[in-house]
C-alpha cells in the first residue's frame, strides 16, 4: 500500500513539473507534421518502415532528416536509415547511387523527381528518384505533403519538374534591419551577427522554401546600398549561402548603380566606360571567390530616384549587358527590373515601362532577363496584365509578383493572393494568337527561351509566424507552388495549405478554402472596385485617400488615376485618351477599346465613363460602385461567421489571432467603403442606392486621419 502510494505521488509530481504543451504560434508554417489519427498514422508507417539510401552528402542528409522529422511528428516513430531496401521503405535514389532504377528520369532535369509505388528486390517500396540530390529533396517534400494532407500513399506514380528555371524571393530588406513594405517585423537577416552566428531560423527558412520549390533568394532591397558589395557584407552573404546550399537555394544581391563611385571613387558609372566595366568584373570575381554558386545581380535603375545608365544617355540594355559580361564567366545572370517609374512620365504612367523597353527587344545579352511586374502600375489589388508580356519575343521576361501586401491590407487583412497570381498567369496576351498566356511567356514556351524566371517580393520578417499572420503564410506557399508549376489551381493550392497548416479534416478544409478563394475579390470590392487603382494613402499606402491631389508630381496623386469629376470616373486609356490599349496585341486592344467588351472588373482602368453609365447588371455605374463596396464589406462579415464556426477545429492561439485580425479587417473594410463613398459622392452628387448605408462620418473626418508611424514605410 505504501509502495503504491509512493508511486502515485511520484507520478503526480512528474505530471506537475512536465512542461506545458507548446502553443501554436505559426512558426512551423505548413511543415507542422501534426500527429495523425491512429488509422492514418498506421497507413503512413506502412509506407515508411525505413528510409533506404546509399548516398551521403549535405543535401541528401537534409532530405532524410526531413523525412524522419515529418514521420516522427505524424506517427511518433522515427524510421531507421538503411543502405538496403526493406519492405515498405521509402527508397531515395539517383542514377549515381543506383544504376538501374524502375523509373524513367528523362525530362525531369536537375530539380525534378519521380515518386512511384514499385518493387525492389521483391519488396514493395515507395521510390523517390531524381537526377540529383536536390531533386530527391524536392521529392521528399512532395511525399510529406501527401502524407500530411491525407492523400493516398499507395499506387503512386508522380512525375514533377519545375516549368520555370529561376524561382526567387526578392527581400526588400535593408542593412539596418528595416523591411521596406514588410509587415512581419524586422529583417530575418541579422547582419550585425553574421557571418559568425548562423542561427537555426536560416535553416528553417531554407527548409520552407525548398518544400515549395523556391531555388533562389535576393538578400537585400532593390533600393540597394553600395555597402552590400563590400568585403564584410560579401562574407555575410557567403555565410547565408552556406546554409542555403544543401537546400538547392542560391543567393543573389541587389546592386546600386553608382557603387563604383561610392566605394572606390570612380568619377563615373557610365556603363560604356572601360574603368566602370573593369570595376564590376573585379567585383564579380571577388563575390564568386567567396560564393562559387552565387546567382547574380538584381538591378533597379532609373526608377524612383535610383541612379542608372540613363543618367549617362545610355540604355537599359547598355547597363544590363555590362553587368552581364562581368558575371557570365561564372555562370551568373542579371535580372533587370522594368519598373521605371521616373519623373519624365509621359501622359500615362502605365505606358512608361513598355515605352522604355519595347524598342530594346533583342538587344540584351543572353544571360539577362528583364523582370516585369504583373501590372503596369504597382501591385494594385487588381491590374490588367502588363503589356510587356508577349511584346518582347526576343527577350526573356521574368514575372515579379508582390507577396507582401503593400496594397492589400498589409498584415491583418485575409486576402489570399493565389487567385491574383492565377489570374495574371492565365491572362491571354494574344501575342502569338489565342492561347498565348502570360504563363507561357515566362516559362519560355511561347518564344523558346531557356532562361526563365519568376520572383515574389517576400512577406517574411522576424515575427514568430514569419508573415505577420497565419493566413499570410498561404501567399508565400501559393507563390512557390505556382512558380514550380503555373498550371496549378489557386484553389487546389489552398486545399493543400489548409490541410497542412490546420488539419486535413474536410469540416475545416472546405469552409477555409471557400473563405480564402473569395477573399481577394472582396478586398478589390471594398478598396478598388470596377478597375479603380492607386487610391490609397500616400507613402505608407495604408487606408483610403482618393482625394489626394496636391503632391509635387501628378502621378503621385490618387486623383491622377481615378479622374473623378462631375461627368464621371475612370482613366481613359483608349484612343481618345492616353491610348495605352495600343500597347496590347490587336485582339486585346480591340476588346479594350469598347467599354461594352472590356471586362467590368477592369472597366475604369481603361475608360472614363458617366456616373449613369449602365453596367451589365442594368444598374448605373454609381449604384454598381456602391454595391461593390457593400459586397466587399459583407464578405468580410461572412468570413468572421465562418471562422467562428471553426473554433472547435483550430488551436486557441491561431484561432484568436485570426479572429482579431478579421475584426480589424471588417472595421477597415467599412472604413475603405465609407471614405471612398463619401469622397466620390461629393463629386457625383447622387443619392446612395436603396439599402446602402450612409458613411459613418463626413468626408472631412476621413481626410483628417493620419498615420505617421505605419510599418513598412521607409
Amino acid at each position: 500500500m505504501i509502495a503504491r502510494l509512493f508511486c502515485y505521488l511520484i507520478a503526480v509530481a512528474m505530471i506537475s513539473v512536465a512542461p506545458a504543451a507548446s502553443a501554436e504560434d505559426g512558426y512551423d508554417l505548413w511543415l507542422r507534421y501534426a500527429p495523425a489519427n491512429d488509422a492514418r498514422a498506421g497507413e503512413i508507417t506502412r509506407h515508411a518502415t525505413a528510409i533506404a539510401t546509399t548516398g551521403h552528402n549535405a543535401t541528401l542528409t537534409a532530405a532524410t532528416q526531413e523525412l524522419q522529422r515529418g514521420l516522427l511528428g505524424m506517427t511518433h516513430t522515427t524510421p531507421a536509415l538503411t543502405r538496403a531496401v526493406a519492405q515498405g521503405a521509402l527508397w531515395l535514389a539517383t542514377p549515381a547511387t543506383d544504376a538501374t532504377l524502375p523509373v524513367a528520369l528523362d525530362g525531369l532535369g536537375d530539380e525534378g523527381y519521380a515518386i512511384r509505388s514499385t518493387q525492389a528486390d521483391g519488396k514493395a517500396v515507395t521510390l523517390i528518384a531524381a537526377n540529383s540530390d536536390v531533386g530527391l529533396l524536392h521529392g521528399a517534400f512532395h511525399w510529406l505533403r501527401l502524407a500530411q494532407s491525407g492523400a493516398p500513399l499507395d499506387r503512386l506514380d508522380i512525375r514533377s519538374a519545375p516549368k520555370i528555371k529561376l524561382r526567387l524571393l526578392n527581400h526588400w530588406d535593408n542593412l539596418d534591419g528595416m523591411v521596406e513594405r514588410g509587415y512581419a517585423g524586422q529583417s530575418i537577416w541579422d547582419w550585425w551577427r553574421l557571418p559568425d552566428y548562423k542561427g537555426p531560423r536560416y535553416t528553417d527558412y531554407a527548409r520552407a522554401n525548398a518544400s515549395i520549390g523556391i531555388n533562389g533568394t535576393v538578400l537585400n532591397n532593390v533600393n540597394a546600398k553600395a555597402t552590400s558589395l563590400t568585403a564584410p557584407y560579401i562574407a555575410k552573404a557567403a555565410a547565408l549561402a552556406d546554409v542555403f546550399r544543401p537546400y538547392g537555394i542560391k543567393v543573389y544581391l541587389s546592386v546600386k548603380w553608382t557603387a563604383p563611385m561610392e566605394l572606390d571613387g570612380l568619377k563615373t558609372a557610365d556603363p560604356l566606360d572601360p574603368q566602370v566595366a573593369a570595376w564590376w568584373k573585379a567585383k564579380a570575381d571577388e563575390i564568386y571567390r567567396a560564393i562559387p554558386d552565387f546567382g547574380g545581380f538584381l538591378v533597379k535603375a532609373n526608377s524612383e530616384g535610383q541612379p542608372g545608365p540613363q543618367d549617362y544617355d545610355r540604355t537599359h540594355a547598355d547597363g544590363a549587358n555590362m553587368l552581364a559580361a562581368a558575371v557570365k564567366p561564372h555562370g551568373g545572370i542579371v535580372m533587370w527590373r522594368a519598373f521605371v517609374y521616373a519623373h519624365d512620365n509621359p501622359d500615362d504612367r502605365a505606358k512608361q515601362a513598355y515605352d522604355d523597353f519595347k524598342s530594346l527587344d533583342g538587344t540584351f545579352a543572353d544571360n539577362v532577363i528583364v523582370q516585369v511586374k504583373n501590372g503596369a502600375i504597382d501591385f494594385q489589388p487588381r491590374e490588367p496584365f502588363h503589356p510587356l508580356f508577349g511584346a518582347m519575343p526576343k527577350t526573356p521576361l521574368m514575372m515579379e509578383f508582390q507577396i507582401t501586401k503593400e496594397y492589400l491590407g498589409q498584415s491583418t487583412h485575409l486576402t489570399y493572393l493565389g487567385p491574383l497570381f492565377e489570374e495574371t498567369l492565365d491572362a491571354d496576351t494574344y501575342a502569338r494568337g489565342k492561347g498565348s498566356t502570360v504563363a507561357e511567356v515566362i516559362d519560355g514556351t511561347l518564344d523558346g527561351h531557356k532562361l526563365t524566371g519568376i520572383a515574389g517580393v517576400a512577406n517574411i520578417g522576424v515575427d514568430r509566424d514569419w508573415s505577420g499572420s497565419i493566413f499570410n503564410q498561404a501567399d508565400w506557399y501559393a507563390f512557390g507552388r505556382l512558380a514550380w508549376n503555373p498550371d496549378l489551381s489557386a484553389e487546389g493550392i489552398a486545399r493543400e495549405w489548409a490541410a497542412m497548416t490546420f488539419t486535413p479534416d474536410p469540416k475545416l478544409v472546405k469552409p477555409v478554402v471557400a473563405m480564402m478563394m473569395g477573399s481577394r475579390e472582396a478586398a478589390v470590392d471594398y478598396m478598388t472596385p470596377l478597375g479603380l487603382a492607386h487610391v490609397m494613402g500616400t507613402g505608407h499606402h495604408y487606408g483610403p485617400a482618393p482625394w489626394i491631389s496636391d503632391l509635387a508630381r501628378p502621378e503621385w496623386n490618387p486623383v491622377y488615376y481615378h479622374k473623378a469629376d462631375a461627368t464621371g470616373i475612370g482613366f481613359d486609356r483608349t484612343k481618345s485618351g492616353s491610348n495605352a490599349i495600343a500597347q496590347y496585341a490587336p485582339p486585346v486592344a480591340k476588346m479594350l477599346a469598347d467599354p461594352k467588351t472590356t471586362p467590368e472588373k477592369e472597366l475604369l482602368w481603361f475608360h472614363h465613363l458617366p456616373w449613369d453609365y449602365r453596367l451589365k447588371s442594368g444598374e448605373t455605374l454609381w449604384d454598381g460602385l456602391v454595391h461593390h463596396y457593400d459586397r466587399g464589406v459583407a464578405y468580410v462579415a461572412d468570413m468572421q461567421k465562418t471562422w467562428e464556426n471553426l473554433r472547435p477545429l483550430v488551436d486557441p492561439e491561431r484561432f484568436a489571432q485570426t479572429e482579431a485580425f478579421l475584426k480589424i479587417q471588417h472595421r477597415e473594410a467599412k472604413w475603405w467603403r465609407d471614405a471612398s463613398i463619401a469622397y466620390f459622392q461629393s463629386i457625383a452628387k447622387r443619392p446612395l442606392p436603396t439599402g446602402s448605408d450612409a458613411p459613418a462620418h463626413d468626408l472631412d473626418w476621413y481626410k483628417a486621419q493620419d498615420f505617421p508611424y505605419a510599418p513598412g514605410n521607409p
